[in-house]
């Protein structure tokens, strides 16, 4: 037998109070098949979320980690039921996805991957992140690298800067918390989910990243937390408006989200380079969204596929470093789920 799926409106009542009650059906409940495509960042943690669904219920997902960039190209064409992006949509992807709406179903950050020979610890400050990235500082023995590593042995090896080819919601983070960090990299290469690097070499998703940073001697990637722990990647601790260099860990990552205190209409979050008021806040956490239209045909499943994400399927979280989404965070996903009834 499989556990019967909720309807809509017991569900959101569910949610309510944040418990999860499912009874079982007759054999032979239909079942439903679902297809997703988006953000390499979400799709470990959509790997657990989609097996224990279909063993839950029967109910298949099926789920094609192409970048955020092509999730959004694609729910907007209407190739897949949903997409998933870490970057929120546009004004103009908005509209051109004709009455989507964005949820916000799992919050991580994006890490510093490095691989300089014999240095297991790293501190990077903004400013020199950009200076990396613009081209300006090139090797690891760099003044600027050295004084933020004092008793660091850093050597004299060039820096191969690795970044992502294909459009990415690491990107976007990543652009995002450069240009509230540099008001020069703000005006020469702005945020978004693609952009012109200055320098460096491309590759496509996260794996594509990890494979360059993990095979270069040298190299530095902006990687989705979870890649760098399941690659056994060094990660730079990274100075936050505090003045602490944080790692992308679980209470880093939670505290930088609590810098959430209201949601607008359009979930639209920015959490990174939070105030200094959050203390052990890693400055690139991130939440991720499932972009999913108001008028689809299979909302109701689609409804029960992202109500499981936002409560049930968080369990899974915490081992990918992907920390429980925010009670705040998860009332306003209810909300939008209500949209989808």
């Amino acid at each position: 037998m499989t556990p019967k799926r909720l309807p809509i409106v017991t569900m959101l009542a569910v949610m309510t109070c944040m418990t999860a009650v499912f009874a079982a059906s007759p054999a032979g409940a239909s079942a439903y098949s679902l297809t997703g495509a988006g953000s390499t960042l979400i799709a470990p943690l959509e790997a657990y979320w989609g097996q224990n669904f279909e063993a839950r219920y029967g109910d298949k997902i099926t789920y094609s980690a192409v970048g955020s960039g092509a999730g959004i190209a694609q729910i907007t064409a209407r190739t897949v039921d949903f997409g998933a992006s870490d970057a929120p949509l546009t004004p103009s992807q908005a509209a051109a996805c004709n009455n989507c709406i964005q949820i916000p179903w799992a919050l991580s950050a994006t890490g510093i991957g490095y691989n300089v020979p014999g240095i297991s610890r790293l501190r990077l400050t903004g400013p020199v992140l950009a200076a990396i990235y613009k081209g300006s500082i090139t090797n690891w023995n760099s003044p600027a690298i050295a004084k933020l590593n004092k008793g660091e042995k850093l050597p004299n090896l060039k820096i191969t800067v690795a970044f992502r080819s294909d459009g990415s919601g690491d990107t976007y983070a990543f652009t995002d918390y450069l240009s509230r960090i540099s008001s020069a990299w703000k005006r020469q290469v702005g945020t978004a989910t693609s952009v012109s690097f200055p320098t460096g070499v491309g590759g496509k998703g996260n794996a594509g990243i990890t494979a360059i940073v993990s095979s270069t001697s040298g190299a530095i990637g902006y990687i989705s937390a979870s890649y760098l722990i399941a690659h056994g990647l060094s990660a730079a601790a990274l100075q936050n408006a505090a003045g602490k260099y944080e790692y992308p860990n679980l209470k880093n990552i939670e505290n930088a989200a609590s810098s959430v205190k209201s949601v607008p209409a359009n979930n639209e979050m920015h959490i990174v380079n939070p105030p200094k008021k959050y203390k052990t806040a890693y400055p690139l956490s991130t939440f991720t969204y499932c972009i999913v239209p108001r008028t689809a045909p299979q909302k109701g499943a689609l409804a029960s596929w992202v109500y499981y994400a936002m409560t049930l399927g968080q369990v899974y979280g915490a081992a990918l470093d992907f920390a429980p989404i925010p009670k705040v965070v998860l009332n306003a996903g209810i909300k939008s789920v209500r949209e989808l009834q």
